[in-house]
């Protein structure tokens, strides 16, 4: 990771040749969210979705990152995802990764397992599958890293680590199965219960693998600020001094003696209260917390120049561009953050975006200014209508 460590190296240097380009020939849907049946083909370039509210724009969005990450972007129950009153749900999709094509499945029925294949073969482990179709989304529930708790950033971090990082995702498993045993016992233990050696087991436990995940969020940190800082002054125009901080318990002090000097209080409150569970990002505007003092406009940009940051950071190192998912990325941004936005997004370093939009009249605006080719899509009932194909 230390390459990355030079601003001049990635903060919009566009000459670096890719290993491959990556992109989403077409997609199926069967019984997701509003839709029932839909199949839609997509350009390689630049994909537009426009409709109402609630007419299934989002939820386009959303099955791509399904099949992309395995699970729905907004919502951690799968149930949820299945169309009102049916039994199951399908997706497939049909990529180009490569100098191949590849063909994805996601099969969900009520009480049965989730199948999800590549190419016809079956994952034993979802985790596998991570990484392999890189996707960044910026959407509106994306506000919740900022306004919500630490629970939400951690989630961000280790989202974006684990699409390039496999045992990164695999001790942030390993440490949250023990984290939950070690909780089950502390409700359960005494102040001189023989179960002690147990706890003593999953500290150990615990130390290796959340000092390692310490360590590679702080790494990826130190590495991922720069990049934050340079979209976020590009979009705002140099005006607004931003902040992100990584707090951890873990970054003046050991671990493992931070589980000693807390154990008597962790079992008087029945919980483990030290950890990189515990981590958090701050997010600051001109020195104070962005929730408190930042707009809309401003809280937007902050989040649209971490995700824009994830998607250069995701694509140094993976050397393709991951898809690019904007959700309704416009709203609540002044004309001089849009067009500095529609500047990075016409960048040829972008691989495949898809951008949804409520106003058709302001979508052909942006598709004049952006000059690269499209496909427009109109949503309305859980159906889709291709409007223009300027391809």
């Amino acid at each position: 990771m230390g390459v990355l460590s030079e601003q001049n190296i990635y903060l919009y240097n566009r000459g670096t040749d890719f290993v491959f380009t990556m992109y989403i020939e077409n997609i199926s849907l069967v019984n997701f969210k509003n839709f029932a049946e839909i199949n839609l083909e997509f350009h390689s370039k630049l994909n537009c979705f426009v409709g109402d509210n609630g007419a299934g724009k989002t939820n386009l969005l959303d099955a791509i990152y399904y099949l992309c990450m395995c699970k729905s972007y907004f919502t951690s129950t799968d149930l949820y995802s299945i169309h009102d009153k049916a039994d199951f749900m399908v997706l497939q999709g049909n990529f180009f990764r490569g100098k191949k094509p590849e063909e994805l499945y996601c099969g969900l029925k009520h009480d049965k397992k989730k199948q999800f294949r590549r190419n016809k073969k079956e994952y034993s482990r979802l985790s596998d599958h991570i990484g392999l179709f890189p996707v960044v989304m910026v959407s509106p529930c994306d506000s919740q890293l900022i306004t919500e708790g630490s629970e939400d950033r951690r989630k961000y971090i280790n989202g974006v680590i684990s699409q390039y990082d496999r045992t990164y995702l695999e001790n942030t498993i390993h440490y949250g199965r023990i984290l939950a045993q070690r909780n089950k016992l502390l409700k359960g233990i005494g102040t001189n219960s023989p179960e002690y050696e147990l706890l003593d087991v999953f500290d150990g436990q615990l130390v290796a693998y959340g000092t390692a995940i310490h360590e590679k969020r702080t790494e990826f940190i130190k590495e991922f600020i720069p990049v934050f800082n340079y979209y976020y002054q590009f979009i705002s125009g140099g005006r607004e001094p931003v902040e992100m901080v990584y707090q951890s318990q873990l970054s003046d002090s050991s671990f493992s003696g931070r589980l000693r000097k807390a154990r008597q209080r962790d079992v008087l409150l029945k919980y483990s209260t030290v950890g990189v569970h515990k981590d958090d990002l701050l997010m600051n505007l001109m020195g104070e917390p962005i929730k408190l003092i930042g707009s809309q406009g401003q809280q937007k940009t902050y989040l649209v120049s971490m995700k824009f940051a994830q998607f250069e950071f995701l694509q140094k190192l993976k050397r393709f561009p991951p898809l690019l998912l904007l959700d309704d990325v416009f709203d609540k941004l002044d004309i001089n953050r849009v067009r500095q936005i529609l500047k990075l997004v016409n960048e040829n370093s972008f691989g495949q975006i898809f951008i949804t939009h409520t106003n058709l009249d302001r979508m052909k605006n942006i598709l004049d200014e952006l000059k690269i080719d499209h496909k427009l899509f109109l949503i309305s009932d859980g159906k889709a209508q291709a409007i223009d194909d300027a391809s």
